[in-house]
């Protein structure tokens, strides 16, 4: 039997289940808030053009209005000054989007101290217990801050946001075989990152390594330690920094 029948047999069965880890996009979604003086991004909207009306008798359609880094979005490495001459979100490689996945479970730590940092120490206890990251794949830091996602000031939680340490930055971006690394924040650095000896290590090493972000994730418990496979799906946009991306994983059981 042709190996895609295969696949699209197991998730029929479900024998493999696909696991949405998408935050639907609304108004309400959380964004990220930017002090001033500096710009922020606009609130996901959607404006009617015409719903069965004079405007269009027989079609419903919108407009919308968003940024690119809104919802569960995918951070292209062009998006931060150190990858500024890197790929842009259009120029993804397919086998960024469709790859392996590993999930790193610091839920119980996050719940006791909302600026928890992961550190090196924390993926080598991982990688002791699971085998080593997947190579070309990503790491997904589950933390439980998804629990938040309807709520944008328990989101935002006044900057107390979990994220990465400089040194664990610096040694996912440079020593690890991994494509990209996701969260369940609104960004994939601390909230109190801005005051880190690097400010925004995430941000700074991962992506001036020509790696890519996902925030926003939901649904990380849905999936095991190792063995997913995640499909990353941003719209093209040439020259975008980044791009609202639905997000599932195949899961097989």
């Amino acid at each position: 039997m042709p190996l895609l029948t295969t696949l699209i047999d197991a998730t029929r069965s479900g024998a493999v289940e696909i696991v949405d880890l998408t935050t639907p996009l609304q108004e309400s979604t959380p964004i990220l808030q930017l002090p001033p003086p500096f710009a922020n991004t606009i609130p996901f909207r959607l404006e009617e053009i015409s719903n069965y009306d004079d405007r269009g008798p027989a079609w419903y359609w919108n407009n919308i209005h968003t940024g690119e880094h809104t919802g569960t979005h995918l951070d292209a490495p062009v998006h931060w000054v150190s990858g500024k001459d890197c790929h842009d979100v259009s120029q993804a490689p397919l086998h960024t989007l469709v790859a392996p996945a590993a999930v790193i479970d610091l839920t119980a730590e996050v719940a006791q101290d909302p600026d928890f940092l992961l550190e090196v120490d924390h993926v080598l206890a991982w990688e002791k217990e699971h085998g080593p990251l997947p190579s070309g794949g990503w790491l997904l830091y589950r933390t439980g801050w998804e629990a938040r996602g309807n709520d944008a000031a328990a989101f935002a939680n006044d900057g107390h946001t979990p994220g990465v340490s400089v040194d664990c930055a610096k040694w996912l971006a440079v020593e690890s075989p991994l494509v990209g690394f996701g969260v369940e924040t609104v960004g994939t650095d601390a909230g109190a990152a801005a005051g880190f000896e690097m400010p925004f290590p995430c941000h700074n090493t991962l992506l001036g390594a020509n790696k890519w972000g996902l925030t926003s994730l939901r649904n990380l418990g849905q999936l095991p330690e190792t063995g997913a496979v995640i499909v990353v799906s941003p719209l093209p946009i040439i020259g975008g920094s980044g791009s609202p991306a639905r997000v599932l994983a195949l899961v097989e059981r």
